[in-house]
């Protein structure tokens, strides 16, 4: 067959197996997606019998200050369901909490196909729901709706699954894309100041090695967009929150879509993600995701300046904004030995190269794979001169 797909025999008793399997996933922008007189949550999938059942698992904060609407919600659909309220963090993040789900579901019983898990949560509980579905009778599918600014910008849109494992972070996981990703920004109506900028270092991320307009928006609305928790209070606040979500999930599916399985570990979105898994598994649970993940921009941001990748005026502008974002710049954790052992972890990872992104001017990237003991201990000592020094402190 000319495009490889098929069996085909070889000699002595050998056959070689060729297949291919079409994966596609929906991400949705949908506004009070729990309304009555909404059915995007129910869309994938299908009844038995003339009623839906679903199994849903929600994280116990949203279903401290959500439930009653999600519970109102499935009955006046009048769907038969189940719902679990999980407490979910990156201490919890494990297999034991995945096998507690497991056990939750077997009790309901879910026809494979028909019947959709759906998951309700931040990051963490969207990774560990994930997981259990790609697990869960060899896959069963799922829907996500992500409540967090971290997960409507990044755990929300892609494919990845898991969970930490022995003192690393997601050890263990899978490629499981939800079959549909409903962000809705009014949940982050009820987040704390700190978890909004948790998930700006996120947006910041991408727009810092893909899309200098992103940049430019969270330059002039970030502490906007901080105090309306992208609920668009204002008119300039509404149109920035969208414009700001819109950029951020193109941005990221841009580079996820023809990635997906990661064959190709040269990843502009794995910026900030070389020295700060490592970093916030040593300081739980004082350290986000974010915040680590914007520590290590600060850091390798340095690095880019010290080889020239930024002048000096790029570098200052980055940690002004992230300053801006109220987001640390700068962590005592972040010292050369720990940080080369964070780097020989990530090596390991990404297939024996560093593979490590540094920005190229704002909006850029290239990948180096020399970084030296000697690199990391001058540029820590400038990060924390810059930060120590309060003049991009937060």
């Amino acid at each position: 067959m000319t495009d490889g797909v098929g069996l085909h025999v070889g000699r002595s008793g050998s056959w070689l197996v060729r297949t291919r399997k079409e994966v596609s996933y929906e991400v949705r922008f949908r506004d009070n997606v729990f309304r009555p007189d909404r059915t995007d949550v129910l869309e994938i999938g299908a009844g038995f019998g003339g009623r839906l059942r679903r199994f849903v698992v929600v994280d116990s904060n949203v279903d401290r200050l959500h439930g009653h609407t999600i519970r109102a919600y499935f009955e006046h659909h009048d769907v038969d369901y189940a719902m679990v309220v999980v407490q979910a963090n990156e201490m919890l993040k494990d297999l034991d909490h995945a096998a507690l789900i497991v056990e939750e579901l077997d009790r309901f019983g879910i026809a494979r196909r028909r019947e959709p898990m759906i998951v309700i949560g931040g990051g963490v509980l969207m990774d560990i729901v994930g997981l259990v579905a790609s697990l869960y009778r060899r896959g069963t599918p799922f829907v996500r709706v992500p409540t967090t600014l971290v997960g409507l910008v990044d755990a929300g849109v892609g494919a990845k699954t898991g969970v930490n494992f022995n003192g690393h972070k997601n050890r263990l996981g899978t490629y499981a894309p939800a079959a549909l990703n409903l962000l809705d920004r009014s949940f982050l109506s009820t987040m704390d100041r700190r978890h909004i900028r948790n998930g700006l270092a996120e947006i910041l991320k991408i727009a810092l090695v893909k899309d200098f307009a992103l940049f430019e928006l969270l330059r002039e609305y970030g502490p906007l967009l901080l105090d309306e928790k992208f609920q668009g209070v204002t008119p300039a606040g509404d149109r920035a929150a969208i414009a700001v979500l819109h950029a951020a999930t193109q941005d990221m599916l841009e580079e996820l879509q023809p990635n997906l399985w990661e064959a190709e570990l040269e990843r502009c979105v794995d910026y900030g993600h070389t020295f700060s898994p490592t970093v916030e598994m040593l300081t739980l649970p004082s350290l986000l995701h974010g915040e680590a993940v914007c520590i290590d921009m600060a850091l390798t941001t340095v690095m880019a300046y010290r080889r020239g990748l930024l002048t000096e005026q790029e570098r200052n502008l980055v940690l002004a904004v992230m300053a801006r974002l109220e987001l640390p710049g700068w962590h005592p954790l972040f010292h050369p030995e720990v940080l080369a052992h964070a780097l020989e972890d990530t090596v390991r990872h990404r297939d024996g190269q560093q593979r490590l992104p540094l920005p190229v001017g704002i909006g850029g990237v290239t990948f180096v794979n020399d970084v030296t003991q000697d690199e990391l201990k001058a540029a820590v000592a400038m990060q924390r001169e810059l930060f120590e020094g309060s003049t991009f402190a937060a």
